[in-house]
């Protein structure tokens, strides 16, 4: 092999080396795969977010919603049965997260609302007598609202995006529907 062959035949080499493109799409996958790997595990963690903010709503309008259409309610027999349907609600996620609490709040001829009782699923209830403050259209004196309210500590399966634990509440407030007044809460 002359010099001259040999040079040209090395030229050749190198040139259909660098005009080689059958390896690009491969590397290209590699360069944007992580970036799609977070993309998807991203997009699952804020789904599961939303549905569990979705069921925190929906724990709380369904534990008011409930209480309203009692004029009593009995402690020991139908206050865990409102407070289950919660439990209920939040199927499938964990209810060792969620906290769920009804409120009645009495607003006198003033205008001054108070908690008359409260009650709690995995937690404990508003203190009886603290002062609340209401939406405006819910400060009607002489009358009575009922709070739903519902706390879920959510905790990100995998954590790609790092958000880490945190909480997602939840209040509504309706007034009663069965009572002219206050709900009572009777042992």
């Amino acid at each position: 092999m002359t010099h001259g062959s040999f040079n040209r035949r090395f030229r050749r080499i190198v040139a259909e080396f660098i005009g080689d493109r059958r390896g690009i799409a491969i590397v290209e996958f590699a360069l944007i795969l992580p970036i799609l790997v977070l993309l998807y595990f991203g997009s699952v963690e804020i789904s599961q977010a939303i549905n569990v903010k979705r069921v925190t709503d929906l724990a709380a309008s369904t534990i008011a919603n409930l209480v309203t259409q009692y004029p009593t309610i009995s402690i020991s027999q139908t206050m865990p049965d409102i407070l289950n349907a919660a439990t209920a609600v939040l199927t499938p996620y964990s209810v060792a997260n969620a906290t769920v609490t009804v409120t009645c709040i009495n607003i006198d001829a003033a205008g001054k609302a108070t908690v008359a009782w409260s009650q709690s699923l995995n937690g404990t209830g508003l203190t009886v007598g603290n002062k609340m403050t209401l939406p405006a259209a819910f400060s009607l004196p002489n009358t009575s609202v009922i709070m739903g309210a519902s706390t879920y500590t959510f905790n990100p399966v995998l954590d790609w995006l790092h958000f880490g634990t945190f909480n997602l509440t939840s209040s509504v407030y309706m007034f009663p529907r069965a009572a002219s007044g206050t709900i009572l809460l009777i042992p």
